[in-house]
């Protein structure tokens, strides 16, 4: 480095593995020098100075140049140059003009390189934080492998790879206790610049977890041959899911629920037993409604399309299952088709048919 006791050799090896370490761009790195010079040199010999630093990696070489106006009268040196001292250095000078001044002072080399190192290492941090950041949120609604690192007031802090990702309460599966080292699949939710660096926020309770899982599992639906229409989930109990195949002789269901029903169970076993209905999707909504029940056979659906609501009719040892547990059944083949349903048994069905049979007797 140019009068400045420096081993520029070592100096700059170091740069380039940096640079190749941390995967950040050299000319980052040579700005982030820059800075760090002239915060030196201001703040050790003049704060007003107007200076500017130059970094030649092919010689090895950093150089701080003072920016000086020509002027009449100087009032302030860091600043302004006289006429005569400007036209010593090159005749052609005018007033008004911007000469450049070599200020590398020979005692700078020290003083520089402890404030460079403080000023590298922070704009380095910065750098890398915007380089994790590019490549996470280009992984937004992907899933990743994680590994639990710690479990912080409910908070889940998973290992990412180059960054950490925070598993919040509410996106935790209810029915799971994750411990440290555990391997888990996550959803990333968002990326964000907030706070020290970035900050990824991941799921185990979004549907896309769901869907992405399959996606790994069922080559149908990476190709465009099985389609996923629609996905209901209730984390940690029980996820619905429609598909649909755009080959007639492929078909959808078995091709996700896979021989000897392996593609599903791998992504039950991820999911820690969550159970998973898989249904045929249908532009028929009173069809598409009745395969959205299963296990539950149906025996009528009416539908009301301004309403969008739908009454379905089970055979009565069918109605328990229908609802499900809670109305969980019921309640997720509603999210999953977007249809309000209004599930009743063959006998409460004949029996209402019958009181209104009789009460138009009775009027008549």
């Amino acid at each position: 480095m140019a009068n400045g006791g420096i081993d520029s050799q070592e100096f700059f090896s170091a740069l380039d593995a940096l640079s190749k370490e941390r995967r950040i761009n050299k000319n980052v790195l040579f700005g982030a020098i820059e800075a760090a010079l002239i915060s030196a040199y201001k703040k050790n010999f003049g704060k007003n100075a107007n200076v500017r630093a130059t970094i030649d990696p092919d010689k090895g070489e950093v150089e701080v140049l003072s920016r000086k106006t020509v002027v009449e009268t100087v009032e302030d040196p860091q600043c302004e140059m006289s006429l005569e001292e400007a036209r010593a250095i090159q005749p052609q000078y005018e007033l008004g003009d911007l000469v450049e001044v070599q200020v590398t002072p020979k005692n700078f080399g020290r003083i520089a390189a402890q404030t460079a190192k403080q000023v590298v290492v922070q704009h380095l941090r910065e750098a890398e934080r915007g380089v994790i950041y590019d490549e996470y949120s280009q992984k937004e609604n992907e899933i990743l492998t994680a590994i639990v690192q710690r479990v912080e007031n409910k908070q889940v802090f998973v290992e990412l790879g180059r960054t950490e990702g925070l598993l919040e309460p509410n996106q935790q599966m209810p029915t799971e206790e994750l411990q440290v080292n555990d391997r888990i699949k996550v959803y990333v939710l968002e990326v964000s610049r907030l706070g020290r660096g970035p900050q990824v926020f991941v799921s185990r309770t979004h549907p896309g977890l769901v869907k992405r899982l399959f996606e790994l599992e069922v080559p149908e639906i990476v190709t465009g041959v099985v389609q996923i229409k629609s996905i209901a989930r209730e984390a940690g109990f029980r996820t619905k899911m429609a598909v649909v195949s755009t080959d007639p002789l492929i078909d959808a269901v078995g091709s996700c629920v896979g021989p000897r029903g392996m593609r599903v169970e791998n992504v039950v076993n991820e999911l820690k037993t969550e159970k998973i209905d898989i249904v045929k999707w249908s532009q028929d909504p009173a069809e598409y409604i009745a395969n959205a029940l299963n296990p539950a056979r149906v025996l009528s659906v009416f539908v009301s399309e301004t309403e969008k609501a739908a009454a379905v009719v089970v055979p009565d040892n069918q109605l328990s299952l229908a609802i499900g547990k809670e109305g969980q059944n019921a309640r997720l083949a509603a999210k999953l088709t977007g249809w309000k349903i209004d599930i009743r048994s063959q006998s409460q069905v004949e029996a209402e048919a019958e009181q209104m049979s009789a009460g138009n007797v009775e009027e008549y």
